[in-house]
């Protein structure tokens, strides 16, 4: 959405850099953005935390440990001088003198050329608990300065600390620093559906209530909580997946077209969407918990945490006033996919008679591998006419092979150092989404248990109607 520019020299401070986010993803981001020379010319990075991992060449050897192992036929040429320029600092929320001083004496390495600034990129990775704190350190050091500031979800645990914590993001920086990152949003997949919509007047003439009966997203996985318990803990499946990935997804879906392809035009458009949404039905929401989730390690053994979530929701505008959206996700389920399904309305003249196996149905997969399918009626060849369901199947991962695509975390990475907020999520999308499911959250429907590798607890099977969901097959 950008066009690629120079960037300027960057000091990236990682907090949480000994942490599973940066081994499996930020560190491998870095070098493939390296690999692929979108870095800037002249950069450092400063992996921050509460505890030392030792010299700066016993963070580098586990840095690299982390490359050679989510990294496919890793390249010395690439790994060596990207590893040359990771150091490692002590900080905490109390004290960041030393964080302040090894960030500035990184800048005076740099050598920036004349009138050129050097920018800095501070992504925290922490715990939701230890977001405020961080942020108000980086303030009383002025580490703001010249900074842009990666938050990761989630974003406060209900509405009350949401708004805490934009308030204190707000005493340090301006909402133009503020990157909020969402990697739902990085994925090529997800940037698909606007073109999909708004560059085919094929689909965009019909995306609307008259034709479209319903909308399904659903995000299942197939792994468990897997030695992240205590986070699942103060967290649950609603607040990691539901106000944050899952509503990110309907906004792109059932936005207005924005005027043009810019940070501004596009939040704008996503905004009035969850602003147009209705006061979440709690009988409308299922929650559950897989069998075996109080024995992980991390759990309480009486938890009432859900561990899966699916609801009905509604948008009162007059593109989609009537037609439902539902939306699924949950850990220990039969299948791990990310599909959006769109389905049409029947036509009104029966000359075919009733279509026993459903309506037409354009399906989008989320994946990397992005596939998109459109399920329609054709004649079965034969002597009379008898209707067949047939499916036109589009390979969006086909391209030109000068096309280079960008894993979620190295495309929003790159953005952050454009300066691009075109996919990350504004102060007041995330407010009015808790002003949603916080009611939901203070009162939560009954927590139903569910079998592990299965399609989660039967009382949320027929939340779509009789049709059902989608991907649900033989009861699992």
């Amino acid at each position: 959405m950008s066009e690629e520019t120079t960037l300027p020299p960057h000091v990236l401070v990682l907090f949480g850099a000994t942490g599973d986010l940066a081994r499996r993803k930020l560190f491998p981001g870095l070098y493939h953005l390296a690999e692929a020379g979108r870095l800037p010319e002249s950069f450092a990075v400063i992996g921050s935390g509460r505890h030392s991992p030792g010299t700066d060449d016993e963070f580098r050897a586990k840095v690299r440990k982390g490359l050679e192992e989510f990294v496919d036929d890793l390249d010395d040429a690439v790994a060596g001088p990207l590893l040359e320029r990771i150091s490692f600092q002590v900080s905490d929320s109390d004290d960041g003198k030393d964080l302040a001083k090894a960030v500035k004496a990184a800048e005076k390495d740099l050598e920036p050329q004349e009138g050129q600034e050097v920018h800095r990129l501070l992504y925290l990775s922490v715990p939701p608990g230890a977001m405020r704190p961080m942020i108000s350190m980086l303030g009383r050091e002025g580490l703001t300065e010249r900074a842009r500031l990666v938050c990761e979800k989630p974003f406060g645990t209900d509405l009350e600390s949401s708004r805490a914590l934009d308030a204190t993001i707000k005493d340090v920086v301006d909402e133009a620093q503020v990157f909020r990152i969402d990697h739902f949003l990085g994925k090529e997949a997800v940037q698909n559906i606007l073109a999909v919509r708004f560059a085919n007047g094929l689909f965009e003439s019909a995306w609307n209530r008259d034709h479209i009966e319903s909308v399904q997203i659903d995000v299942p996985e197939e792994l468990t909580v897997e030695g992240r318990g205590s986070f699942y803990e103060s967290t649950g499946c609603f607040r990691d997946m539901v106000n944050t990935h899952l509503c990110q997804v309907l906004g792109f879906v059932a936005m207005e077209p924005p005027v043009h392809l810019t940070a501004d035009a596009l939040r704008n458009e996503k905004a009035k969407v969850f602003e147009a949404m209705k006061p979440i039905d709690p009988s409308r929401v299922v929650l559950g918990q897989y069998e075996g989730y109080r024995e992980e390690e991390g759990v309480d053994p009486r938890s009432s945490v859900e561990t899966f979530a699916a609801l009905e929701v509604f948008i009162e505008t007059q593109r989609w006033q009537g037609v439902p959206f539902y939306l699924r996700t949950g850990k220990a389920l039969a299948e791990t996919r990310r599909t959006v399904t769109i389905t049409f309305r029947t036509p009104p003249m029966g000359m075919f008679g009733h279509h026993a196996d459903g309506p037409n149905e354009l399906v989008l997969e989320l994946t990397d591998d992005a596939r998109m399918s459109l399920e329609l009626h054709t004649k079965r060849p034969g002597p009379v006419m008898d209707i067949a369901r047939t499916t036109m199947e589009l390979d969006l991962a086909t391209k030109d092979p000068a096309d280079e695509p960008l894993e979620a975390y190295e495309r929003l990475l790159l953005d952050v150092m454009r300066g691009d907020q075109t996919l990350f999520t504004r102060s007041d999308e995330v407010d009015r989404l808790w002003c949603l499911v916080d009611p939901v959250l203070s009162d939560p429907p009954p927590i139903h248990r569910y079998a592990k590798g299965s399609w989660g607890p039967r009382e949320a099977r027929g939340l779509p109607g009789q049709r059902g969901w989608r991907l649900d097959g033989v009861d699992a």
